[in-house]
């Protein structure tokens, strides 16, 4: 099942100086190579103990000041979040042979960004926040069927749905973020961004394949 990596080889004079803007370069490249949900990524996070987790995730924003993506707070994410704020993020660009990794910590946004937020999304997804006790045991779809039901019923299209108070986003702030680009051979460009210090000047280098 191997499959050999045609790309150009990615040197460091290629690269932007702040890996924000590195990722909006690729992330606009992976958009025009019309690779499926770019902004999905795999969010990992662990309990205070260590015990790992992944889901995939849809991002909604980035800027200088990080990753956004939301979530219910009582979910697993959510919960182990706020036990232990350090979280990684992968993008897994396959089509066109890379893939950025993210690590950082996590914080919430505010409430007022939260809800601008919520208050874009589809009518239906709007809903489905309220419907969903995301992570939590349910008896059955019909049970769930039955929550969205009656919230349609609530809050017909056109009425305003308010925000729910365990729902909202989270930003990562990034300590390191690894650009790689695959090539043929297993020869792969593993270029890692890396804080001097603490809101400091970013270095950039180069990992063995």
């Amino acid at each position: 099942m191997r499959k050999q990596y045609r790309s150009e080889i990615v040197f460091e004079a290629d690269l932007a100086a702040d890996p924000m803007e590195q990722f909006a370069r690729w992330f606009q490249q992976a958009a025009d190579a019309h690779v499926f949900e770019p902004n999905a990524m795999v969010v990992s996070t662990a309990t205070a103990d260590g015990r790992p987790s992944s889901r995939t995730v849809l991002l909604k924003q980035f800027d200088s000041r990080g990753f956004v993506f939301y979530t219910n707070y009582g979910s697993r994410k959510g919960r182990e979040l706020a036990e232990n704020p350090h979280v990684a993020l992968l993008f897994p660009w396959h089509p066109i042979a890379r893939q950025v990794v993210v690590t950082g910590t996590a914080a919430r946004v505010g409430r007022d960004e939260t809800a601008a937020y919520f208050r874009s999304r589809p009518h239906g997804s709007q809903l489905g926040a309220w419907a969903s006790e995301q992570s939590t045991v349910i008896a059955s779809r019909a049970d769930l069927d039955a929550r969205y039901a009656e919230l349609t019923a609530r809050y017909p299209e056109g009425e305003q749905v308010p925000v729910p108070t365990e729902w909202g986003g989270f930003r990562v702030v990034p300590e390191a973020v690894e650009f790689w680009q695959g090539h043929e051979n297993r020869l792969h460009d593993r270029l890692r961004y890396v804080r001097e210090a603490e809101g400091g000047a970013w270095r950039v280098e180069r990992l063995q394949p």
